[in-house]
């Protein structure tokens, strides 16, 4: 017979005012925590309480969202959780663009210009002084009508998120815009 078994409910993991978990304050201003601000400390929060009732002892989490894998890695191993955190690379369509669930937001016209992010990512690639890499990588952004704002290009160390003036190995540069109204991490 099939069906469901069992039903796990988050919402019973949210409280009135609940402790939380900060993140700690170097954080602040790079990436994605410049144009969400709190939202790590949410991410941190829930993840903790979710690693507390499941107890899992690998957690797999996508590259794409950087920033996020870097907190929670640097969580586990200041509350000396039992747990490791394994970053994969990020999922993509056959043209490059990453997978979200926001994809499903773009008209047909904006999902066919979209993969412009991932070649812009790849206009990184060979490294350089950052200011140089983030010219590359907003030339190719502007160069599709369809991107109607770009909220940032951050270059860190790939596994501090701390910035860097020149790339000669392992980085990491992640960008958000908007192509159309939909808003776009990689």
């Amino acid at each position: 017979s099939s069906g469901v078994a069992a039903v796990f409910a988050p919402h019973e993991l949210y409280s009135e005012d609940p402790f939380s978990v900060q993140p700690p304050a170097w954080l602040e201003g790079r990436a994605e925590s410049r144009v969400r601000p709190g939202h790590f400390a949410g991410v941190a929060t829930v993840c903790l309480k979710l690693f507390n009732v499941m107890r899992p002892s690998v957690v797999y989490i996508g590259q794409k969202d950087a920033l996020q894998c870097v907190v929670l890695r640097k969580m586990v191993h200041d509350f000396n959780l039992n747990l490791r955190v394994e970053v994969v690379p990020t999922a993509r369509d056959h043209d490059g663009l990453a997978l979200s669930s926001r994809n499903a937001y773009l008209s047909a016209e904006e999902r066919r210009a979209a993969p412009v992010v991932y070649r812009a990512l790849r206009a990184a690639e060979g490294g350089g002084r950052t200011e140089e890499i983030i010219v590359r990588v907003t030339d190719v952004l502007r160069s599709e009508p369809l991107v109607t704002h770009i909220e940032y290009i951050d270059v860190a160390d790939y596994d501090t998120m701390a910035p860097v003036d020149f790339i000669n190995g392992p980085a990491l540069v992640s960008v958000a815009v908007r192509v159309g109204t939909v808003r776009l991490i990689d």
